[in-house]
């Protein structure tokens, strides 16, 4: 039996417009003949909700906030022309303004889109920031070749002399800890493993890992093997390319519908084979169920987003995962729990701290509904290292008066910077429930 429901996904709706009549769709910027926002950016009706919701406005004066981004900013382009205000590159992409606004406006769609105009038409591609943002955001090509020699690797990426250059060259903050390799990848245990160890013919699950826990923390994934095969799934592992996520933060959508044609058809064969799609990762799980649909027109999108999870998500809508908790215990710990924005803009904050509340042996404490800050890339971005900081600062002071000194987080970059700013160890939902559980 289910202890969660699945989130309402009901659009909503604008009770003004139904007896307006019909319109000739509009490209949203130059040269764009198949994305239509006209529709929302009609529902926008200034209330600024966005504006007070975005973490980046609130510590940045400078910073014109997502209603301008997404609404003002299209209606101005298509009134004036003209180029897209370079102020777009600031947006941090946590996407907190869909989560705040009370009329459906797609306002991340809108920047999303907005974004990539920028890089392709206004961008200079020999710049500095250019060559930074296309590495941060191909990072799964980085890390492919880092974990050829992990040990190397972490050894050259973690000088401080390599540190400084990377600063001056790239325009990578010396104050960020490049994260280190793991020793073998997830990829490369599950193949010595042997693969799956559970065989099901009604459940079912195709795990998609993402960049980040392959390469460096295959700890989190291999949890989630143990947990799920704990409950009798059969896990499958197909060919999977980057989600996509720090693509899209960067404005390279032509990488990121790269990315999504691989995933989309791999991932929505197996759901022809009775498979679902669960991810460990928050922003994996939003950009496969949100902006995969969004941004791109490719056979079985839809389907994949329909059936895409987050983890702890599909488990507690599928298992009696708190039964199944009631009679487990775990060495004392206390943790201190964020909710990324991605998890938030799912219903999914608070999930880890309903499941295990009740857990013996654990203390859990939210540390409060503030960003970390560090959204992707945009906290390994020089220009944007002391905002992202700032943006953090309630919640390392949340951390820091929290019981505990251990951080509990979905999201990887999230973790980074929560490591970065309290000193904490950092553990993922998922370890925990394979301690409990296996």
């Amino acid at each position: 039996m289910s202890d969660a429901e699945p989130p309402a996904t009901t659009e909503p709706t604008d009770p003004t417009r139904e007896h307006e009549t019909d319109f000739d769709p509009v490209s949203v910027f130059d040269g764009d003949e198949t994305m239509d926002l006209r529709p929302g950016a009609d529902n926008c009706y200034k209330c600024s909700v966005c504006d007070t919701a975005c973490p980046v406005a609130e510590v940045d004066d400078d910073f014109p906030g997502p209603k301008f981004q997404g609404p003002e900013q299209w209606r101005l382009k298509r009134k004036e022309g003209g180029e897209i205000d370079d102020s777009i590159i600031s947006c941090s992409n946590c996407m907190r303004c869909d989560d705040a606004c009370p009329s459906g406006v797609p306002l991340s769609q809108m920047h999303n889109t907005a974004r990539g105009e920028y890089v392709d038409e206004q961008m200079d591609k020999l710049s500095r920031e250019y060559v930074r943002n296309r590495i941060l955001a191909n990072y799964g090509t980085l890390a492919r070749l880092g974990s050829k020699v992990p040990r190397l690797t972490n050894l050259v990426m973690g000088n401080s002399l390599v540190q400084k250059i990377n600063e001056k060259v790239l325009g990578i903050p010396s104050e960020r800890d490049f994260p280190a390799f793991a020793s073998q990848t997830f990829r490369e245990w599950w193949h010595e493993r042997g693969g799956a160890n559970v065989e099901s013919e009604e459940k079912r699950i195709a795990y998609f890992h993402g960049c980040y826990s392959n390469y460096n923390t295959p700890e989190v994934a291999k949890a989630l093997v143990r947990v799920f095969e704990s409950f009798g799934y059969e896990v499958v592992v197909p060919r999977q390319r980057c989600s996509g996520t720090p693509m899209f933060a960067n404005g390279m959508l032509d990488d990121a519908e790269r990315a999504a044609k691989v995933n989309v058809g791999e991932f929505s064969d197996l759901l022809e084979a009775g498979y679902d799609v669960v991810a460990s990762c928050t922003s994996c799980s939003m950009s496969l169920r949100q902006e995969y649909p969004e941004l791109f027109e490719l056979s079985g999108i839809e389907e994949v987003a329909a059936n895409t999870y987050e983890a702890l998500e599909y488990l507690r809508i599928h298992e009696d995962v708190r039964g199944a908790l009631d009679d487990a215990s775990v060495d004392d710990q206390a943790l201190a729990y964020h909710a990324p924005c991605h998890a938030r803009n799912q219903g999914l904050d608070r999930q880890a701290v309903e499941l295990f509340r009740d857990l013996d042996g654990v203390l859990i404490e939210d540390v409060g509904d503030s960003c970390s800050g560090i959204s992707g890339t945009y906290g390994w971005k020089e220009e944007k290292y002391e905002t992202s900081m700032k943006i953090g600062e309630e919640m390392f002071e949340h951390m820091r008066d929290a019981t505990g000194e251990v951080g509990m987080t979905e999201c990887p970059t999230c973790s980074m910077q929560m490591e970065h700013g309290t000193g904490y160890d950092i553990k993922h939902p998922l370890q925990l429930l394979e301690e409990a559980l296996c």
